[in-house]
């Protein structure tokens, strides 16, 4: 009698070995893929980098704004004469009158060279020449030369203080609303301009004068005819 051979059982669910089942193919294209990692050290690179550029971008905009309005500024202010001083009155302080005279006018001085100087208190630069314009001053005031000192954006307690510490005897007057400096287009203090005896600029000096330079000029002016 033959013997019936009995199928083998079918494999249970849990036996079965996924590996061997899994189709490869879908398996690496379903598999995570891990994102790059970026250092920390890059990141706070590149935030600093990142800073650096916005603070540089806001300084030059401040720097276009300033540069802007300066240039405005000095458009405001009237052009330095080509060639005639521009006339103007003066009010002399206490004690630096003009021959016992308390008002004058620069056309007052026609027939006799002039030395303007636009000096303020508070100027350092204007403390530098200061001496030397006293001593040109006393040296040529008896030739006829007329020294004119014109007190820029100041207050007169102040102004006097500085004439009482130089020893300045020659004239001084302030600049009421500054109309003075604006008819001659001041920049700054100091500045000086050397006026013929007809009334001519013939020379504007920015910033201190020296001693060679005001003896040459002077010569020059009280040499001229005109």
């Amino acid at each position: 009698m033959t013997e019936r051979v009995k199928p083998a059982p079918a494999a249970k669910e849990a036996d079965k070995d996924p590996a061997k089942d899994a189709n490869p193919e879908i398996a690496v294209s379903e598999a995570a893929v891990p994102e790059a990692a970026v250092p920390e050290a890059d990141v706070s690179k590149v935030e600093k980098q990142g800073f650096k550029l916005t603070t540089a971008a806001i300084w030059l905009g401040v720097l276009t704004i300033i540069v802007v309005l300066g240039w405005s500024l000095i458009q405001v202010q009237k052009e330095p004469p080509s060639s005639t001083a521009p006339d103007f009155e003066m009010q002399f302080f206490d004690g630096y009158d003009w021959q016992g005279t308390t008002t004058a006018s620069l056309s007052e001085f026609e027939g006799q060279p002039i030395v303007l100087n636009f000096w303020a208190s508070w100027c350092v630069e204007c403390k530098l020449e200061a001496d030397l314009l006293e001593q040109a001053w006393r040296q040529y005031k008896d030739e006829g030369l007329v020294f004119l000192g014109i007190a820029y954006v100041d207050v007169e307690p102040k102004s006097i203080q500085y004439l009482e510490e130089f020893n300045i005897t020659y004239p001084n007057a302030p600049d009421l609303r500054t109309l003075i400096s604006e008819e001659y287009g001041i920049t700054g203090v100091p500045e000086t301009f050397f006026i013929s005896k007809d009334g001519q600029i013939i020379h504007h000096q920015i910033g201190p004068v020296n001693e060679t330079m005001i003896n040459t000029l002077v010569t020059k002016m009280l040499s001229s005819e005109g």
